[in-house]
């Protein structure tokens, strides 16, 4: 069994891979991804008041806004994720569009501290790269994978990841500490890991 510096390290050359490729894509084909991801029915129900935390996109991450809008049209009260620490999970507070966002760690766009802490019902998930045995690789300090986690001990929540077509690898040395997605959204289509 791999070491964990083994695996670290493994996952950083997969990591820098997966981000290669995803800054490869024009700009144009990045929109259209985003529009064909939002455009397809929502693989979960979203009833009226579901709480959908989504996140603030940074560099050439797919952009989740226009697939938030659309639950946001369905009834979903919308949360964004606030960094409240090395080593913590991250905190989500109730957002809605229009409403004013500041400038977080490495300059990630959050909802302002006094925004209502929420434990959202589904979480829509970043990444770095993905499996069809729904592990993740993040940037690295496992932020999600926490919050996931602490989510999960409260509640059924389901994680999705959403990501490029171009951003899946054959396999993520995942441990015990990673937190396994329910599903991804691709521009090309929806994978399901949950059992039947």
């Amino acid at each position: 069994m791999p070491d964990l510096t083994e695996t670290q390290t493994a996952k950083a050359a997969l990591r820098a891979e997966a981000l290669a490729r995803r800054d490869a894509l024009p700009a144009a084909e990045r929109v259209v991804a985003a529009e064909a991801i939002a455009g397809r029915a929502f693989p979960v129900p979203v009833a009226a008041g579901m709480i959908v935390a989504g996140f603030s996109p940074m560099k050439t991450e797919i952009n989740p806004v226009p697939l938030m809008r659309k639950l946001a049209d369905a009834g979903a009260q919308l949360a964004l994720p606030a960094i409240a620490g090395r080593g913590k999970p991250l905190i989500m507070r109730a957002w809605h569009f229009g409403e004013p966002l500041k400038a977080g760690q490495w300059g990630i766009r959050e909802p302002l501290p006094e925004a209502g802490e929420v434990a959202p019902d589904i979480l829509i998930v970043p990444l770095a790269c993905f499996d069809r045995a729904g592990h993740r690789i993040g940037y690295g300090a496992g932020y999600y994978d926490m919050t996931i986690h602490a989510l999960r001990v409260k509640k059924k929540a389901v994680a999705i990841g959403i990501a490029f077509a171009a951003q899946e690898i054959p396999k993520v040395p995942a441990t015990e500490r990673d937190a396994r997605l329910d599903l991804v959204l691709t521009e090309r289509e929806t994978i399901d890991f949950r059992k039947p």
